[in-house]
């Protein structure tokens, strides 16, 4: 593990724009308040929708979708020059990515420099595989970043603990989960996710989601959430876990200063050490006959 990072993490209030350099101004807007405070900043999942809507050819989930995944290069591009004019490193959120005859849910990780490189999001909602026929993308990886490993894991993935478990197991001391939630059972599912997963890894988690009522968008139409910052709920940490954490559906920033020495600290000298427990803890379960 490397040095102290300071984490920025955005709830997105989605916005009305009629045109992509209305969103490249929103997103630089987001973006610039971030940077002024942090090293690395995340975004929700499918924020960039709000861009979809203003091209799409009709009003409908079925239409913004076909529109963002026709305008995906111009939207990565004023992803990457976000990120390079702010010289930050930048999770944007996620996008619909059209390639080989597959439609993927793609969040992409951008460093100051520009290079860029992506998590696909693993397991469908049911909106995303029955209404837009979102299909699964590649397993779980890591980053190599200037502070360590990290991981993405794209809002529903949270909620499966092997997914972050293999990209703990490869070194992933953070985890970011970009999030859009309809409904505030949606939420508090990837809230508690990420704190399941934060507890039982004892490593950080952070959850950006949109937030606001946007009745002009057929796919952000209404949005729940807020942004938290997570870790072990153990020696040195908050009884709760939570490190920091923002409003209930109000948009704006989230910042913590993370120590990746603090979790090696905590799975050694912990009142539980469920990192190193995690594999003496799975077993086939025993039949018991009462009858």
């Amino acid at each position: 593990m490397s040095s102290k990072l300071r984490l920025g993490v955005h709830a997105w209030q989605v916005a009305q724009v009629t045109t992509l350099e209305e969103y490249a101004q929103h997103l630089d807007h987001v973006v610039a308040a971030g940077a002024k405070s942090a090293e690395l900043l995340l975004l929700p999942e499918y924020s960039c929708m709000e861009a979809a809507a203003a091209v799409a050819d009709q009003p409908t989930a079925a239409a913004e979708l076909a529109a963002a995944c026709r305008i995906t290069d111009r939207l990565l591009e004023i992803m990457i020059a976000c990120a390079q004019r702010h010289k930050t490193w930048l999770m944007p959120g996620s996008l619909p990515y059209h390639a080989a005859g597959k439609i993927r849910n793609r969040a992409p990780l951008i460093n100051p420099a520009g290079k860029i490189a992506f998590q696909d999001k693993r397991v469908m909602t049911r909106f995303e595989s029955e209404s837009w026929g979102v299909q699964a993308g590649e397993p779980p990886g890591v980053f190599k970043t200037p502070w360590g490993t990290i991981g993405a894991s794209i809002c529903y993935d949270s909620e499966f603990p092997m997914l972050a478990r293999a990209q703990v197991e490869r070194g992933a001391w953070l985890l970011l989960v970009p999030a859009c939630t309809d409904t505030l059972h949606g939420f508090n599912r990837v809230r508690i996710s990420a704190q399941a997963r934060a507890l039982e890894n004892q490593c950080f988690v952070a959850l950006a989601p949109t937030v606001g009522l946007a009745p002009w968008s057929a796919t952000l139409d209404e949005n729940h959430g807020q942004a938290g910052i997570y870790g072990p709920i153990d020696r040195g940490f908050s009884p709760d876990g939570v490190i920091a954490e923002g409003r209930m559906d109000v948009a704006g920033w989230v910042f913590a200063t993370l120590d990746p020495i603090a979790l090696t600290t905590v799975r050694t000298q912990g009142a539980v050490l469920n990192h190193a427990d995690w594999p003496g803890a799975i077993a086939e379960p025993k039949f018991i006959d009462f009858l």
